[in-house]
C-alpha cells in the first residue's frame, strides 16, 4: 500500500507517523515545511515531499497513486478542501483528525461526489470523533428508539498549538447542540451537568464538540449535546466572559492570540501523554423513559488520535465509497480494537426501575 500522512511537521502528524512505524507501516510523510519534514522522514527511514496544498498539480501528482491520504495539518477550515477536492480527482481515500463541525458538514455534503469517485472521505478519525462516535453508535445500538443522546469526556491535559489555533477560531461562534435535528445555538456555559465517569463524578459544560454533527449521521438521534469536564470555577469565568466573546472574531485579536500559541510547548511531551487518559460516557433515553449509560477509557487524548487514525488505515479495505464517520463505516468496535482501551460498562434502567 502507498499511503500519505500529509503534515507530519505537525505535533500529531509526528505521533502518528512514529506510531505508523511501530506497525509496520511505511506512508510517505509530506507537508508544508521541507525541512522538518526531511527530518523525521530521515531519522524513521521513510520517504518525504513538500507540497504546498496550493500547487494543485504538485499535490495531485503526490496522491496520483497513493492509496489514502491521512490529512493532520490544521486548521481543517483552511485546509480540508483542498485535500478533498484532490483526493477526489485522483480517487484517493481522504481521512483526517478533524473535530471542526464546518468541517464535517462540508464533507459530509460531498457523499455523492466521493461515491462516484469510488472514494472514502473520513473526517474526524482521532480523538475527535472516534470514541465518542463510537459509544454513540454503541448505545444507539442497545435503545434504537432513542431519542436524546448526551456524550461526554475528561481527562484532557495539556494541548497541541494546532488545536488551540482551531479552539482560538471558533471561539467567537458560541456553543451549539442539536434540537429535534436541527443546529441551535445555544449560550457558552448555559448547559452544564455532573457528568457519572467510572473513575469518579466530574463537572462538565456543554461544548461545540464535532459529535452534534458526527452521532447524528452515525444514530439519527435527533436530540444531541456533548460535554467536557471543566471545573464550577472556570464555568463562572467562562459566563461572565460571554459579553466579549465578540472580540475574538476580530483579526488583530486572533493574532494576538495566535502570536501567544507560537510561543508555547507544541504539545503533552512524553511523559504527560504515556500517564494520561481519557474518560469517555455516553448515555441515551427514549420517550417511554427507558434509557442506556456507558463508560469507557481511552488513551491520552493525543496518543489515541495517532493509534486510532492508524487502525483505521489498516482497516482501509473494510471502507465503501462515500462520506462516512468512523463508527457508521467500521462500527462501534473501532474504539475497541485500540490498544488500551478498556472496556465498556453498559447500564440500563427505565422510569419503572
Amino acid at each position: 500500500m502507498k499511503w500519505v500522512i500529509y503534515g507530519a511537521n505537525g505535533y500529531t502528524g509526528e505521533l502518528a507517523a512514529r506510531y505508523a512505524v511501530k506497525r509496520g507501516l511505511s506512508p510517505i510523510l509530506a507537508g508544508r515545511s521541507q525541512g522538518p519534514v526531511d527530518a523525521l522522514a530521515t531519522e524513521l527511514g521513510l520517504p518525504s515531499a513538500m507540497v504546498s496544498l496550493e500547487d494543485t498539480e504538485a499535490l495531485d501528482s503526490l496522491l496520483s497513486d497513493a492509496d489514502v491520504v491521512l490529512h493532520c495539518a490544521g486548521p481543517f477550515s483552511h485546509t480540508a478542501k483542498p485535500m478533498v477536492e484532490a483526493c477526489l480527482r485522483t480517487r484517493t481515500h481522504y481521512l483526517d483528525i478533524t473535530g471542526e463541525m464546518a468541517v464535517f458538514r462540508s464533507v459530509f455534503k460531498r457523499d455523492a461526489e466521493a461515491k462516484e469517485a469510488g472514494v472514502t472521505l473520513m473526517p474526524g478519525v482521532g480523538f475527535d470523533v472516534v470514541p465518542t462516535d463510537c459509544m454513540a453508535s454503541m448505545l444507539h445500538e442497545a435503545l434504537p428508539g432513542a431519542t436524546h443522546l448526551e456524550l461526554a469526556f475528561g481527562g484532557l491535559g495539556s494541548i497541541s498549538r494546532g488545536t488551540l489555533k482551531t479552539s482560538i477560531e471558533g471561539m467567537s461562534m458560541g456553543n451549539w447542540v442539536r434540537r429535534e435535528g436541527r443546529l441551535v445555538g445555544v449560550p457558552t456555559g448555559s448547559l452544564t451537568r455532573t457528568i457519572p465517569f467510572s473513575r469518579k463524578p466530574r463537572h462538565g459544560m456543554a461544548i461545540p464538540w464535532g459529535d452534534v454533527v458526527t452521532a447524528f449521521r452515525t444514530t439519527q438521534i435527533p436530540n444531541i449535546v456533548v460535554y467536557t469536564a471543566i471545573p464550577k470555577k472556570t464555568v463562572n469565568w467562562i459566563r461572565r466572559s460571554q459579553p466579549f466573546q465578540g472580540l475574538t472574531a476580530l483579526k488583530g485579536v486572533q493574532w494576538l492570540l495566535k502570536k501567544w500559541v507560537n510561543s508555547r510547548e507544541p504539545g503533552p511531551n512524553e511523559e504527560m501523554r504515556e500517564r494520561g487518559y481519557s474518560d469517555i460516557w455516553g448515555r441515551v433515553e427514549d420517550g417511554e423513559g427507558n434509557w442506556v449509560e456507558g463508560n469507557f477509557t481511552t488513551p491520552e487524548g493525543y496518543t489515541l488520535t495517532a493509534m486510532s487514525a492508524i487502525q483505521v488505515v489498516l482497516e482501509l479495505d473494510n471502507l465503501k465509497p462515500g462520506a462516512w464517520t468512523p463508527a457508521g463505516a467500521l462500527g462501534h468496535g473501532l474504539v475497541g480494537r485500540i490498544e488500551g482501551v478498556t472496556e465498556a460498562i453498559i447500564t440500563r434502567g427505565s422510569k419503572e426501575g
